[in-house]
């Protein structure tokens, strides 16, 4: 049987995420498949797009805690629906599966994620007894699932999320190095750590309300204008926008870019850009670029390998200063 990593997106926005997050991976020279479950909210545009990057789609009903006291305490009500990740362990066609949160990016293989024991998981930053559930390994099972649904419905769940209930469902849970899960945000709350450490990331989670897709791109700069607090985010949130303008933006839908915004963020926030020709790696404009992922020949050991795509940001962050 197959192995894979599974994420989830339940609105257009969120499927963008995935889609940057599928490249990055397979950038990365990953040899596992790749599963996006969605729900029936995501437009037929970006089902066909996330179609033709991931190797199963898979449509899933939103089991929503519907817990809207216990997630005011978080003030992040749209994190009910992520009750849906129970799902991920119905998808029995897989022996074992790395579920990926669709607001993270890879910046190296981490493949090795799958010798680890089901539930492997990351500390969270906010109480390191528990484990963030952006990134878990995990087998599935039908039966695991029915347990976890029993679970919700007697014990529900302490942060009215998945977070919460999945903690106390495993709670003698395995853990890994915070590489495999690095909060983008904890690079500021203990710089000398990342200093030290960040150079070892595997994937880099994008916690917090404000996601990649919602910061403004300047076409002029070829840069990332980073909101107040963020400044610090500003090589992963350049490389998530060159993967983004050179793998994923080529296929979104001129008539669909509002779609992909979640509702909340107004679009002139996104600035999504349309001027692309002036932009190049590894001596290949956006325009070639384009016409080659039409072809459906990403070339991810070559030009599209993250390595060029590090190189390429590097070159933009010293040009700017």
């Amino acid at each position: 049987m197959s192995q894979a990593y599974v994420t989830l997106a339940t609105n257009d926005g969120y499927a963008i995420g995935a889609l940057v997050l599928a490249h990055s991976l397979r950038s990365n020279a990953t040899t596992k498949e790749l599963c996006i479950m969605i729900s029936p909210t995501v437009s037929s545009p970006i089902r066909s797009l996330l179609e033709s990057v991931f190797d199963k789609v898979v449509t899933v009903d939103v089991l929503d805690s519907e817990d809207s006291a216990h997630l005011s305490l978080l003030k992040r009500p749209e994190l009910g629906v992520t009750f849906t990740k129970l799902h991920c362990w119905t998808l029995t066609n897989y022996s074992k599966c790395v579920f990926l949160d669709a607001d993270m990016l890879c910046v190296q293989n981490p493949d090795d994620l799958f010798s680890h024991p089901e539930l492997t998981a990351v500390c969270d930053i906010g109480w390191p007894d528990c484990f963030n559930s952006g990134m878990f390994v995990f087998v599935p099972s039908l039966d695991t699932y029915g347990k976890l649904l029993q679970h919700a419905e007697t014990q529900g769940s302490f942060d009215g999320g998945d977070q919460g209930l999945l903690n106390t469902a495993f709670p003698n849970w395995h853990r890994v190095s915070f590489v495999y899960n690095m909060v983008a945000s904890a690079t500021y709350t203990y710089l000398p750590a990342y200093k030290q450490y960040g150079a070892n990331a595997k994937l880099v989670h994008f916690l917090g309300a404000l996601k990649p897709w919602q910061h403004r791109y300047d076409a002029s700069t070829g840069s990332v204008h980073t909101a107040p607090g963020y400044e610090h985010l500003a090589l992963y949130l350049n490389t998530w926008w060159t993967i983004y303008l050179r793998l994923v933006r080529p296929g979104v839908p001129e008539m669909d870019l509002q779609s992909a915004v979640e509702e909340k963020t107004p679009l002139e926030d996104v600035q999504v850009v349309q001027q692309l020709a002036d932009m190049s790696i590894g001596q290949e404009n956006l325009q070639e670029g384009l016409a080659r992922w039409e072809r459906g020949e990403p070339d991810y050991l070559g030009r599209d390998s993250f390595a060029n795509i590090q190189a390429y940001i590097e070159e933009k962050l010293r040009s700017s200063k």
